[in-house]
């Protein structure tokens, strides 16, 4: 199969502040401008495109955002989460609060966005033929 994901819309109160919280913790540039969305574009050409949302804030639906990233980057990640003094889990299901996850051979953090949105990182795909 030759598709790929080009990009995904995620509906936000305010698609700049939610495209810069990611981009903060990412240390990645300044979010783009295309349209009506904010893009924070990834390494393997992705972009993460943030939308105005066109229904009241409660309405809402939150998504799920895995983003694998390196051990290092990992580090550098969580150390900006602990700095903000951001909660975050180990899990997807927000039971396993202050913590991080060691699953599927690497590591694991959830962090939500100013929407709600769950983002997660990690540091080894959870699919594997290991």
């Amino acid at each position: 199969m030759s598709a790929r994901l080009d990009h995904t819309i995620i509906h936000s109160t305010d698609r700049f502040a939610s495209a810069r919280f990611l981009t903060g913790l990412l240390d990645a540039p300044e979010p783009g401008a295309y349209g009506p969305f904010a893009t924070v574009p990834l390494a393997n050409g992705v972009t993460v495109d943030y939308a105005d949302s066109i229904v009241s804030p409660d309405r809402i639906i939150t998504q799920h955002l895995a983003l694998l990233v390196s051990e290092e980057e990992f580090d550098e990640i969580w150390d900006r989460i602990r700095r903000r003094g951001l909660p975050y889990w180990a899990d997807p299901a927000h039971q396993e609060a202050q913590r991080i996850n060691h699953r599927h051979h690497g590591r694991g953090v959830y962090v939500d966005d100013p929407d709600g949105h769950a983002i997660e990182f990690l540091t080894h795909p959870y699919v594997t033929d290991d």
